[in-house]
């Protein structure tokens, strides 16, 4: 069985309620995800729009929380006998005109809630029209501070205010960087750290200065900080000559897995060996066409779920992720936060007695109480009793996980 646990202490009594545990066995079909007017909507079903990259070079996110949320509505919806979720999810290829096109449409097909989007450029664009429209939004993955606002710049300058409607199921870009910084202190990864971010992007700027930041509060020594862009990330030698020269033991990767693969490869060309540790844009390298993932054995990184664990929730979690998806691949754990945010969002709806019949105002206005109010709690797949501030960030345990044979495994156990 596929237990979640979600409660909210005081006037929330979520004893029975379904979406707090639910059975989770393989299931498939597509369920009503799809375009919008795709087919007639269920009389009295919650509206639940989804925006991620399908096509394009971010597919491998978009496809992940799409399926992700897939499951979780099916299963909600088998628990209960009926229609009481539909999922409708657009694609936006990354892009953030295009995702605000797709918000646009989920408007059109009377969206209730959104969970979304996927990636940080989109969420940022329509996190600001969700706001200004009052529809409530719990993205899976979409990280930087500035989705949801309200947070101080390297400056001390709020310059984009609290959109109070938008909340995360994942980390923030900050917290990834002082979460990673700590655990590398704790467990003595490494005495000389270099660091190679790209400096053209908020995701991995955000996560290196905070790293930076903490990492010299631990008294962990950085030997080399260098940086790329989208256009220069091809060749990594010189970043990669840098941190040998300065006898780095570690090289802390804030990015993408698609450079990661890159230096991956560069650096085994090369014969440099240190250990190398990312953070959850790291996560689908193993996937990365044309990539030899014998070179990211031993590759450790910060994240909330691992496929490979053996408790009954991930086991049910991942064969009938695979069965939707018609798929052999593992779900990444941008699925289990998509998923995560389908049934957290469930049950705060089914508590509080939220219908369709509601304004979408309505329900913003309800669902913005139950998660800022520091009291409202849930388990699932990517963390145990997490909470949400009124700041819209997810208090929750990252993981230490390692790639071992070519799965994730957590580090500890790897030890």
């Amino acid at each position: 069985m596929f237990n979640h646990g979600v409660s909210r202490r005081s006037f929330i009594q979520l004893s029975g309620v379904a979406a707090a545990g639910i059975g989770l066995t393989a299931c498939g079909g597509s369920g009503s995800s799809g375009n919008a007017g795709g087919s007639a909507s269920a009389e009295g079903a919650i509206k639940i729009g989804g925006i991620g990259p399908i096509t394009g070079a971010a597919a491998i996110y978009g496809t992940a929380t799409k399926f992700g949320a897939q499951v979780a509505v099916d299963k909600i919806n088998e628990t209960e006998g009926k229609t009481v979720l539909e999922l409708n999810w657009q694609d936006d290829e990354h892009d953030p005109e295009k995702s605000v096109n797709a918000y646009n449409t989920l408007k059109d097909w009377g969206m209730h809630v959104l969970v979304g989007t996927t990636t940080t450029a989109p969420c940022v664009a329509v996190s600001t029209e969700t706001n200004a429209d009052h529809v409530f939004q719990l993205t899976p993955s979409a990280s930087s501070t500035d989705v949801i606002g309200g947070q101080a710049d390297q400056d001390g300058n709020v310059t984009i205010p609290r959109k109070d409607n938008v909340f995360q199921m994942c980390f923030t870009d900050p917290n990834q960087g002082t979460a990673s910084a700590k655990y590398i202190a704790e467990q003595k990864l490494g005495t000389k750290i270099a660091i190679i971010y790209n400096n053209a992007d908020a995701y991995s700027t955000g996560i290196f200065r905070k790293f930076e930041s903490e990492a010299k509060n631990l008294n962990l020594e950085i030997v080399s900080t260098t940086t790329f862009t989208d256009d220069s990330a091809t060749d990594f030698t010189v970043q990669l000559n840098e941190a040998k020269s300065k006898a780095a033991d570690l090289v802390f990767l804030p990015i993408y897995y698609t450079p990661a693969s890159i230096i991956l490869k560069q650096a085994n060309q090369m014969g440099f060996a240190p250990k190398f540790f990312g953070v959850d844009g790291m996560d689908g390298i193993l996937t990365v066409e044309g990539f030899d993932t014998k070179l990211a054995e031993g590759v450790m990184l910060l994240t909330p779920f691992v496929a490979t664990a053996t408790d009954e929730n991930t086991k049910g979690f991942v064969e009938a992720y695979k069965k939707t998806a018609n798929t052999e691949e593992n779900p990444n754990q941008f699925a289990a936060d998509a998923f995560d945010c389908v049934s957290a969002i469930w049950g705060a709806i089914k508590a509080l007695n939220i219908t369709s019949a509601m304004t979408t105002q309505e329900i913003c206005d309800k669902l913005i109480e139950t998660f800022a109010s520091g009291t409202f709690t849930f388990s699932g797949l990517t963390g145990e009793n997490m909470t949400w501030s009124a700041t819209g960030e997810v208090t929750k345990d990252p993981k230490g996980m390692i790639i071992k044979n070519g799965v994730y495994e957590p580090m500890d156990a790897a030890k």
